[in-house]
């Protein structure tokens, strides 16, 4: 995003009001910070200023500082910290570690981190989702040197191997957005001009720890040393250690040797990471057989441990990545393509002949789905699980993920004016919102409480003074009879009908209420110039889904443009794609988003 030099088309200051704004985006952005972190950022007393670019970056910064914060795309969705901001808030965002200094040449040079190049550590890989803020930093140097977004989530990242495209890099340290700083500077001696190793004061610190641990351990083997000496033959040829000072330059030679000899070492193993990491796959090759025992293994223990009858079905993907790669040994890379089935779909399908499970193959989504388990089977019955705290959790983060896509969406009623009366008869809040049964449940309290069921026919109930102007009040044309009683069947929809409609729409943790019926999604496809057409698709927000972030994930499902742009005369947001996906759009809303078919209206104006 910064490799090119751009000049900035204006420069303003900040007012009061614009000020307050940025301040609770980045509190919204980055939900870690705290209020002092932003003061740190953003002191209270010291002018903020926007630089507005041609390709509609926006960089925040200080007046006569650096850079602190830029809008990727000039709406306050994409907002990132520069690495001026994360050198001095370093916890602002998480960070990967690259596996070694050597590697940040290649973040410098402008590439995106791939997975390869990343530290993972022994508690395993965090757990992050697509599109989110992540900084880079090297090991030793507690600085980040870039700041990018996810390009996928960690449990597509485990399905995938750990290979691929990790972050977007969009911005690091010497790009053009850190060179525009007034004055220009670096955090700590490891940031060199090309590349950037771990921090020397860190070192030095570690090492005069050390170094006073071995000097106690110099002071208490005095004695014995001194006695050994003695004993040896040519005492006149060997140092006396006796002498303090003959002793700080053997100790301190000895190290600084110690230490060539290891930086040495480390910068070979970094330059030949891919030939390291080549002998460690010789030396832990798996055969067939082997890679085939340990599948059965970890399916046998994500069977007894972390799939649960109740969340059956299952998809095979969703199996694969979220139970059975987790129960895999550490240090083992299980990859079904080294096995003898080659296909994960294979692979469930044999196990599925065996008898341990049951499968099916969805035609649409071309995927096995898990749609049981026999747990009376004798390879399930012999198989003794372990006990791994740190696989459930993996899996409890998979099912959280998947819970954030649920989509609830129940029709709501608020009492109106008309209903209040019988509400407030049978003590019930007329502030809240009821369900369709909760008020026919309060209806039918109310002719309970009352008595107004007909003796004669326990279907009909007889309408009294209030429950007949709470159900046909105003809406009686003049000169027409009220009726005197009602079908037991119709009271409770006339009843409803009188209360004023709201939808509850909840989707994770988040949950909104609006008035009025549910507007459904549009999806249209027009024709544009030639024989293009595009498919826009609007009205996600109701259904808590972001717009933006939807487009992303468009691009890469169907693999072309995408873009976003306001609604005419409207509030929301519109997003166009490329081509005529009309069908496949809605399949996705349905089978990623939970929508119902019903909320979707299609609309294919290309066909004549």
């Amino acid at each position: 995003m910064f490799k090119k030099v751009l000049e900035a088309k204006s420069r303003q200051r900040l007012s009061g009001a614009d000020r307050k704004k940025l301040k609770r985006t980045v509190k919204e952005r980055f939900r870690h910070i705290s209020d002092a972190d932003i003061d740190i950022l953003l002191p209270p007393k010291v002018d903020v200023t926007v630089s507005k670019y041609p390709n509609r970056v926006l960089v925040y910064g200080l007046e006569g500082d650096c850079p602190l914060i830029f809008d990727s795309n000039g709406r306050g969705m994409e907002i990132f910290p520069t690495v001026y901001a994360l050198w001095k808030v370093q916890d602002l965002l998480p960070a990967f570690v690259l596996k070694g200094g050597e590697v940040s040449r290649f973040v410098l040079g402008g590439a995106d981190l791939m997975f390869p190049g990343i530290q993972i550590p022994a508690e395993g890989l965090p757990s992050f989702s697509a599109g989110e803020p992540w900084a880079v930093k090297v090991p030793g140097n507690p600085a980040p040197i870039a700041v990018g977004t996810t390009t996928m989530s960690s449990t597509e990242a485990l399905k995938a191997g750990l290979r691929g495209k990790a972050l977007k890099i969009t911005h690091y340290y010497r790009d053009t957005l850190w060179e525009s700083a007034e004055n220009c500077y670096v955090p700590n001696a490891g940031f060199l001009e090309d590349v950037v190793f771990e921090d020397p004061a860190l070192i030095s610190t570690s090492q005069a720890s050390d170094s006073r641990e071995d000097d106690a351990l110099v002071g208490q083997g005095k004695a014995s040393n001194n006695e050994e000496i003695e004993d040896a033959p040519n005492v006149k040829n060997i140092p006396s250690i006796l002498d303090p000072t003959s002793t700080e330059e053997t100790v301190v030679t000895t190290d600084i040797t110690e230490q060539r000899a290891t930086a040495m070492g480390d910068m070979q193993v970094v330059e030949n990471a891919s030939e390291a990491e080549l002998n460690v796959d010789n030396q832990h090759s798996l055969s067939v057989e082997d890679v085939d025992a340990i599948l059965e293994g970890c399916l046998l223990q994500a069977l007894h441990t972390t799939v649960l009858d109740k969340d059956l079905p299952l998809p095979g993907s969703t199996l694969w990545s979220g139970h059975v790669l987790p129960c895999r040994p550490s240090g083992i890379t299980l990859d079904i393509k080294k096995s003898s089935y080659k296909k994960l779909s294979k692979w469930l399908q044999s196990k599925s002949s065996s008898g341990l499970i049951s499968v099916k193959e969805d035609k649409h989504k071309k995927e096995v789905i898990l749609f049981s388990v026999n747990r009376n089977h004798q390879d399930y019955a012999s198989f003794k699980p372990e006990k791994r705290k740190l696989q459930q959790s993996v899996s409890d983060v998979v099912s959280e993920r998947q819970s954030d896509k649920i989509l609830d969406v129940v029709e709501v009623y608020k009492p109106s004016v008309h209903v209040n009366p019988v509400y407030a008869s049978v003590g019930a809040d007329t502030g809240k919102l009821y369900t369709a049964s909760e008020a026919s449940q309060v209806v039918f309290g109310y002719v309970e409480k009352e008595n107004l069921v007909k003796p004669s026919n326990n279907s009909i109930v007889v309408l009294d003074a209030m429950l007949c102007d709470a159900l046909f009040k105003g809406a009686i044309k003049k000169g027409s009879m009220y009726p005197t009683e009602i079908h037991k069947k119709d009271l409770g929809h006339t009843f409803i009908n009188r209360m004023q409609s709201h939808h509850r729409v909840t989707r994770g943790s988040d949950s909104v209420v609006r008035k009025g019926a549910l507007k459904p999604i549009q999806i249209m496809t027009e024709r544009r110039q030639g024989n293009k057409k595009v498919t826009k698709l609007s009205g996600v927000e109701s259904f808590l889904i972001d717009a933006e972030a939807l487009a992303s994930e468009l691009q890469k499902k169907f693999a072309c443009s995408t873009t976003i742009a306001e609604l005419p005369g409207k509030k929301g947001l519109e997003v166009l794609v490329q081509g005529g996906v009309i069908d496949d759009l809605a399949r996705h809303l349905v089978e990623q988003y939970g929508i119902q078919k019903r909320y979707i209206e299609v609309l294919d104006k290309t066909k004549k």
